[in-house]
């Protein structure tokens, strides 16, 4: 560890006033020790960039329980196992679990390749079977009944010797969506980081051979790839193309009133009807995927808020009806790949290296398509399934005064998932026992304090990183996926001294130079701010957040390395980006034009004061 460099220790974030108690409800493992000084943390803002509300905590618990099984036990990761996190003020900080012991790495390499390589041997007999299952647990989970109380139990529990009565319903349906949810998370960790472990040897092999080599040219090399996480965008790019076909396009404008179209679509003619049936289409199942990345309750679907493919409708009509090619330049890039897979190849000086290179670059273009393809059905499609499914449970509990006379189905979102099992049994025995349940003296004062402390915690920044700051960042998954360098962090850390204060650094995720105002979006709810020929600025995005790219010149964002989702979708849309640059939504201001670089990685603010808007 370096001990000129530091950042704070976790020691030193203190809780911000009044929220002590919102605090303590996080689960207590979750909870910063005295210990915890002695390891490196950062904040994980590419999938947790807001406060999180204490529900949706089980978002990040499931995910690191399975991450850490298949690192640690199941394929036997030789250098890295799980991933550590806690939280505070609402903030997910992650620290990695390294291997540094020789001998526990040999022994790991060899159980890595008994398990992996039968992976990679058999990948897409595998992957088809994981779409099997995971098409299974969606059609489970859609199949638990919604939960309700009768005020008497049906007649047939009795004439059929059920033997069960409805109560008992509550905490089995409860019981089996928390089970799915974490079933989920396994069936998304079976094959992503095999798909980043066989990208991740390419990649090693590249810098080894080719020292020049930038990590974006290896990156184009996997480019142009077909996965399920892009068709919802497809779908409404179809849907626009029907519009125009079908003659019904001048229904779409900007800022349109959702509801009153399709009621007018219904009505005018056999075209708008016919329209209506393609919508529905591609609703199921493509319109299953999240407004944010999938990890908060209020990243509703574009089914439950068809606000962000309508948005993009206009657009699209617009660019059919001009004659403008609005597909993504796949074919282009499938061509830039295959003549930078050949070139490099030239370079290798062996027919032994020739062979590897041709090995995995072979493999990397196999099992590639999975690490965004997987996004559809696990953090998309399914866990908006089993935040609807909650939202049943907040309906019934609000119905029975848990969160008052003022409560909202929604407000189920502030209890820990062990506190909302806690809130079913009482609302069970109450119903049971055929007395009032102690749940409406007891939770709405506790959900008016959580709610108080989520929005102060959003009016607080947090720290990039907490502890010593290690000489080397030696796991490929954090530099790619997160793009924690040593460099970067040096970078934070120097923050306000570096030579040219108008000028932030990142990696370069995709070639082109673009200049534009800064469009500073903090939240999926900002994303209706953004205009034509706006430079998207966030923390972070996602790639169902890709039909505004047709509207945005460029994008830069806060985290992400040369393989996170951003810097993936940006190279797939062929649109300039610049992606972990630490602090590009504090240094830029909201209107400010600006300069991105996306072949250097280097973003330049052009001019002190924002551009004012048009009245």
């Amino acid at each position: 560890m370096s001990e000129q460099k530091s950042f704070p220790l976790p020691s030193d974030l203190k809780v911000v006033p009044g929220t002590e108690a919102a605090q303590a409800a996080y689960p207590y493992y979750t909870q910063f020790v005295p210990e915890d000084d002695q390891k490196f943390w950062f904040y994980n803002s590419m999938h947790f960039p807001e406060p999180m509300h204490h529900f949706d905590m089980i978002t990040a618990e499931a995910a690191y329980v399975a991450l850490g099984a298949f690192n640690t036990r199941v394929h036997v990761l030789p250098t890295a196992k799980g991933i550590d996190h806690r939280v505070i003020n609402g903030r997910v900080y992650i620290g990695g679990v390294a291997v540094t012991d020789p001998k526990e790495i040999a022994e790991r390499v060899e159980q890595f390749q008994q398990r992996a390589f039968y992976y990679y041997e058999h990948w897409e007999r595998l992957y088809d079977q994981w779409k099997v299952k995971m098409k299974a647990l969606i059609a489970d989970a859609q199949a638990l009944p919604k939960p309700e109380l009768p005020d008497y139990e049906p007649i047939e529990t009795t004439h059929t010797g059920k033997g069960v009565a409805s109560n008992h319903a509550l905490l089995d349906i409860y019981q089996k969506q928390v089970e799915g949810y974490h079933r989920m998370w396994h069936h998304h960790f079976e094959f992503l980081l095999l798909g980043y472990g066989a990208y991740m040897t390419f990649f090693d092999f590249c810098k080894k051979a080719f020292p020049e080599i930038s990590d974006q040219a290896i990156s184009r090399m996997v480019a142009g790839m077909e996965a399920e996480i892009f068709r919802p965008d497809e779908e409404v790019k179809r849907l626009a193309r029907r519009a125009v076909e079908l003659g019904v396009d001048q229904h779409f404008t900007d800022n349109m009133n959702i509801d009153q179209v399709l009621a007018d679509l219904d009505k005018v003619s056999n075209a708008g009807k016919e329209w209506l049936g393609e919508l529905e289409t591609s609703r199921n199942p493509w319109f299953n995927v999240s407004s944010g990345d999938g990890f908060y309750h209020y990243h509703r679907s574009w089914n439950d808020d068809l606000s962000l493919p309508f948005a993009a409708l206009p657009g699209y009509i617009e660019k059919i009806k001009a004659g403008a090619n609005i597909e993504r330049p796949t074919a282009q890039l499938i061509e830039e790949r295959n003549q930078l897979v050949s070139d490099y190849r030239e370079l290798l000086d062996t027919d032994e290296d020739r062979a590897t290179y041709d090995q995995l670059i072979g493999l990397a273009h196999r099992v590639f398509p999975y690490v965004e393809g997987h996004k559809f059905y696990c953090e998309h499609w399914y866990t908006n399934l089993f935040f609807n499914k909650i939202r049943e449970f907040g309906a019934l509990l609000a119905k029975n005064d848990f969160f008052g006379p003022e409560g909202k189905e929604d407000d189920v979102f502030h209890l820990t998932q062990y506190e909302l099992e806690s809130a079913i049994i009482d609302l069970m025995l109450g119903w049971g026992v055929g007395a009032t349940p102690r749940g409406p003296q007891h939770w709405p004062a506790i959900v008016a304090q959580r709610k108080a402390a989520i929005e102060e915690w959003g009016k607080h920044t947090t720290s990039p990183a907490l502890g010593a700051v290690p000489d080397v960042i030696d796991d490929p998954a954090i530099v790619m996926l997160w793009g924690i360098t040593r460099e970067n962090l040096d970078s934070w850390l120097n923050e306000g001294s570096d030579a040219n204060p108008n000028e932030l650094k990142g990696f370069a995720a995709c070639n082109g130079v673009v200049e534009g105002v800064a469009r500073v979006v903090k939240s999926v709810a900002e994303i209706g701010r953004i205009q034509q020929g706006d430079i998207l600025v966030c923390q972070v995005t996602n790639p169902t957040w890709s039909p505004i790219f047709q509207k945005i010149g460029a994008a830069v964002s806060d985290i992400g390395g040369s393989m996170s989702h951003m810097a993936i979708v940006a190279r797939e849309y062929g649109l300039p980006a610049v992606v972990g640059t630490g602090s590009a939504t504090t240094k830029i201001k909201d209107g400010q034009r600006i300069r991105v670089d996306g072949g250097r990685g280097i973003v330049t603010i052009l001019q002190d004061e924002p551009v004012l808007e048009d009245a």
